[in-house]
């Protein structure tokens, strides 16, 4: 039963929700701003509401399989295990050859059915960097690292903390372009051009 739902979480978390969205709006994302399937360059590429729906279908993706594989009563691995499936289909999705998003929604939905305090500490945290910053890779980096911390003083089991810990570095390893343009000085701002 658990290796089922974990398979169809992972092609669920497949499904390009911002790639399609894009499809429907005559643009293909993946050729234009930064190339990524995620919600911030959907809302850029072709606006902000094709951003939220996309923002939206991604979380969902997370949060769908691992809400259903709590409410069968699956062990706690295997629970984590369905969320890590879902997440690196998000990152690795067959139907676009293996190339995908950041991962930052898909983890956000599976962390919203798992812990969901911790999600809204991570909520918090994600809106304070970027009240600060307007950076949006910075503000996704920070909350990403916050959540393994907070499901550790949270006392989550260890299973989850470890999910934890590995979205935190998987999204980290996925925004390394974007490392390099912190570092540098031009990663673009949120509002500004």
């Amino acid at each position: 039963m658990a290796l089922i739902i974990a398979i169809l979480s992972y092609l669920l978390g497949s499904i390009a929700t911002g790639y399609i969205i894009g499809l429907c709006a005559g643009v293909d994302v993946r050729k234009t701003g930064s190339g990524n399937i995620g919600a911030t360059n959907v809302a850029r590429a072709i606006g902000k509401g094709h951003g939220v729906a996309t923002l939206l279908a991604d979380t969902a993706k997370g949060f769908i399989p691992v809400y259903v594989a709590l409410h069968l009563g699956l062990a706690q691995s295997a629970v984590a295990i369905i969320g890590a499936a879902a997440f690196l289909g998000h990152l690795y999705p067959i139907f676009l050859k293996f190339h995908g998003g950041k991962g930052v929604a898909t983890a956000l939905g599976v962390l919203l059915a798992l812990a969901p305090l911790v999600t809204a500490i991570l909520m918090v945290v994600f809106a304070f960097v970027m009240m600060l910053s307007r950076i949006v890779s910075l503000s996704s980096m920070v909350a990403a690292l916050a959540a393994p911390i907070s499901l550790s003083l949270l006392a989550y089991p260890a299973t989850y903390i470890v999910l934890g810990t590995f979205f935190a570095a998987m999204i980290i390893v996925r925004h390394r372009g974007n490392i390099k343009r912190l570092l540098a000085g031009t990663e673009p701002r949120w509002g500004l051009h």
